[in-house]
């Protein structure tokens, strides 16, 4: 290997230096989910490139995602069934509940005038 005979100074090396420069890698947004990903790569928020899901991990997310998903609203359509059934049942029990309160003491009032 060779060695250099002189010491190079800070101007020259500095003065070679100067055309180097960096560029801003080129960005774009995900057609799938819109987050910033850089260009020709696989997105690392959903795994989506080109046409399709690519990444094995998202996809698994996914399903994880999508099941969660599906006993979430089962699990809100139980619920609300089950409000359903209760205002159904309560609201008469509420109305007969007041109108007994209401004639009991109309009742004791015409006993005790008789």
């Amino acid at each position: 290997m060779a060695t250099p005979k002189k010491r190079t100074g800070k101007a020259a090396q500095a003065s070679r230096r100067a055309n180097w420069k960096g560029t801003i890698p080129a960005t774009t947004t995900c057609p799938n989910c819109k987050a910033v990903v850089l260009t020709h790569t696989v997105c690392p928020e959903c795994g989506y490139y080109k046409n399709g899901i690519v990444s094995i991990k998202k996809k698994e997310e996914q399903k994880e995602v999508k099941t969660e998903l599906k006993e979430e609203t089962t699990v809100q359509k139980e619920v609300s069934v089950e409000e359903k059934e209760v205002k159904k049942t309560r609201k008469p029990r509420a109305k007969k509940a007041s109108v007994e309160e209401k004639t009991e003491p109309a009742d004791e009032k015409k006993e005790a005038e008789e």
